[in-house]
């Protein structure tokens, strides 16, 4: 039972969850392009938006390309420039405990701002809410991982992780059987994240998506309203 519910959500769920946000995400752009956007609700508690979100922004990008590159790179790549896994452990730790304090301040205020501000938590909907409660529930466990990671500072738990992450983008069949053994926390914020990348597209945070790169080669314009025109009205 233990080796098929491993199965399930190590081997399988990835699929479901990452399926879910490329289709998902392409849909809602297509069909319901006035919903891709993050919302505004900054004329309440600025400074503390401001705060709360500089500081989450800032600290999940780092989090995020963290992930990415440290999961992704291939192991034989680390190897041949003769970084050793204790060190990128080490780097992990530091670099990604220092962030995930940044995420959690930032993510902190924001939740308290949406939650005990009575204008800003009745114009939120639910899935505003859910998202940034699963966020900050998220940022936790991630530092909570942190001191189970300090007992693995040879970078063994690590390499797990890598090569469950790779074996899943390469299809391999047995990919769960990689992190079948790994402590229940770094399990749990693995479900977690695969259970907010398939919410991805339902949520406010399909905005991370857009850039407005368009606005580097567009045209410049300025629009000049006629004295004229503005007396006639007048």
């Amino acid at each position: 039972m233990a080796e098929f519910l491993n199965h399930m959500l190590f081997g399988i769920y990835p699929y479901i969850a990452l399926a879910i946000l490329a289709l998902g995400s392409v849909i809602r752009y297509d069909r319901e392009p006035y919903s891709w956007r993050s919302g505004s609700s900054q004329l309440l508690r600025r400074k503390q938006l401001m705060w709360g979100s500089v500081l989450f922004h800032a600290g999940v990008l780092v989090i995020f390309f963290g992930h990415l590159g440290g999961l992704l790179t291939p192991i034989a790549l680390f190897d041949a420039l003769g970084i050793p896994h204790s060190s990128k452990q080490i780097l992990a730790i530091v670099a990604g405990g220092l962030a995930g304090i940044l995420a959690f301040a930032g993510a902190t205020l924001l939740l308290h701002r949406r939650l005990f501000d009575p204008r800003i938590r009745n114009t939120s909907s639910f899935s505003d809410i859910m998202i940034l409660v699963l966020l900050w529930l998220q940022l936790v466990l991630g530092l909570g991982t942190i001191p189970v990671s300090m007992n693995h500072l040879d970078g063994h738990e690590m390499v797990k992780f890598m090569t469950w992450a790779q074996g899943i983008f390469t299809f391999q069949g047995d990919a769960s059987s990689y992190v079948a053994d790994a402590h229940i926390i770094f399990k749990t914020h693995l479900v977690l994240g695969l259970t907010i990348l398939l919410l991805f597209p339902f949520t406010r945070l399909v905005h991370m998506l857009s850039a407005p790169v368009r606005y580097v080669w567009r045209p410049g314009y300025q629009v000049v309203r006629s004295r004229k025109l503005g007396l006639r009205h007048g």
